[in-house]
């Protein structure tokens, strides 16, 4: 009942908005090709094509040099290009949905395809896949993740890039201890207990705490319990015994070998704590590299993948996924799959993850120089690559996941580190909250 207010409020919140704001749209100059449910048609394979970059601003510049080299190779197609901040990305997309104006083409993350997939906006693309270019180049577990991330088996979303969760520590201070790498759990736990002296102000690792604290801890239990399914049938395996057990061994870091403050700590406060040069170890993806190394120089961490089990069994939840879609209205489909093609294309998709920081969707791309001399990133691409790596793909797709993952829980983990719950009565609360959520998007799809 709770997840079909929430679906309702979305929608007649879409709704008031849509007539609002697609006007605002109109006026500003977006060219698109339609709203939601119009078949759209293949076209000419030349003239105009509208693509949105739902990260515009921070990847503008990279976007009009991919664009640019586009239009050199097919100079009968020309790209319009709309920036839309990421923090606007969604209700961008919404608007258009229900007043017309969608893209040709656009940068759909995991974190929204589902709701623009299930309105009916996105061409399934497996069977234009399947006789592209790109076909085998693009990585199964990427592909695989895009898949769940729309709500079933069909791909509406060709994956561009990824992150990757990372163990970062300081390998002086793992040197000092006389301490392997932290490359499976028991080494990581036996490092956070050794590097810890609270009189020094030293302490072995830094938990997340604060905002965005439910996805490390869920990839720390997954990783240590081994279950590969974020669903047995229709019910979550969060709460099985084997992750109980995983996350009690985790939380119980907290205030044993890592700071008391990390309780209300995001990625920023994080970063800046182990920058400074006290903590051994530190659970955040790729994006914090370059802080380090202007901390720290690039002599005294390394990034790793998460710790694999004891016999070298590698679990990893999903990280989100940028892609980009392709739009049922568009009248011009077959130039914009060309864009799509050239823009995940091995040179241009590593031109374009170079830029980002991230990891490759091409696999071609993944073994480009730069890949290869940025240490993190290589191994990031190889777990993510790896055919033993075995990902639990969280259910972006569920309308109520952002709420259940942040405003719900959240607190919730904070009493859990706090000793105000136990890990049993948080796994089951969120259990409990993902089945529901479960039955609801089954009853309405």
């Amino acid at each position: 009942m709770k997840s079909s207010i929430r679906r309702s409020r979305r929608t007649i919140t879409a709704l008031a908005l849509g007539s609002v704001l697609a006007l605002t749209a109109t006026a500003c100059g977006d060219d698109g090709s339609g709203s939601a449910g119009d078949k759209g048609g293949e076209g000419s394979g030349k003239g105009t094509i509208t693509f949105w970059d739902d990260n515009g601003g921070v990847r503008t510049d990279i976007w009009k040099q991919i664009i640019a080299d586009f239009e050199k190779k097919y100079p009968d197609i020309k790209v319009d290009y709309v920036g839309i901040p990421a923090a606007s990305a969604q209700s961008k997309y919404d608007t258009a949905i229900q007043g017309g104006g969608l893209p040709d083409v656009g940068g759909v993350g995991t974190a929204m395809l589902a709701e623009v997939a299930a309105q009916n906006a996105l061409e399934p693309l497996d069977s234009r896949l399947a006789k592209s270019t790109l076909n085998g180049k693009l990585s199964q577990n990427l592909i695989d993740v895009s898949k769940a991330a729309g709500g079933g088996d069909t791909l509406y979303q060709v994956p561009t890039s990824a992150n990757n969760g990372t163990l970062w520590y300081r390998t002086d201070l793992f040197r000092k201890a006389g301490l392997d790498a932290p490359t499976t759990w028991s080494k990581f736990y036996a490092a956070a207990d050794k590097l810890t002296d609270k009189g020094r102000n030293a302490f072995g690792f830094t938990i997340r705490g604060g905002k965005g604290s439910i996805a490390p801890a869920l990839d720390a239990v997954y990783g240590q319990s081994g279950i590969t399914s974020f669903w047995n049938g229709d019910r979550t395996t969060v709460n099985d015994p084997r992750n109980v057990t995983a996350l009690e061994k985790y939380v119980a870091l907290y205030k044993k070998d890592t700071p008391s403050a990390d309780v209300n700590n995001d990625f920023t406060k994080m970063v800046a704590q182990w920058d400074s040069g006290t903590i051994g170890m530190l659970s955040h993806n790729l994006g914090s590299y370059q802080d380090h190394v202007k901390a720290l120089g690039k002599d005294r961490f390394r990034g790793i993948p998460n710790p694999t089990r004891d016999d070298g069994t590698r679990v990893q939840v999903s990280n989100p996924v940028d892609g980009l879609s392709l739009f049922r209205s568009s009248e011009n489909k077959a130039a914009a799959w060309k864009f799509i093609e050239f823009a995940v294309s091995a040179p241009e998709n590593s031109r374009f993850n170079r830029s980002a920081g991230q990891v490759p969707a091409n696999t071609d791309a993944a073994k480009d120089a730069w890949v290869q001399s940025a240490e993190p990133t290589k191994l990031a691409a190889q777990a993510l690559n790896g055919a033993d790596t075995k990902i639990v793909q969280l259910p972006y797709y569920l309308p109520d996941w952002n709420t259940i993952s942040k405003s719900d829980n959240e607190p919730a983990f904070q009493k859990l580190l706090l000793g105000k719950a136990s890990a049993k009565q948080f796994l089951d609360t969120l259990a409990d909250q993902l089945n529901k959520a479960q039955a609801d998007w089954k009853k309405n799809h």
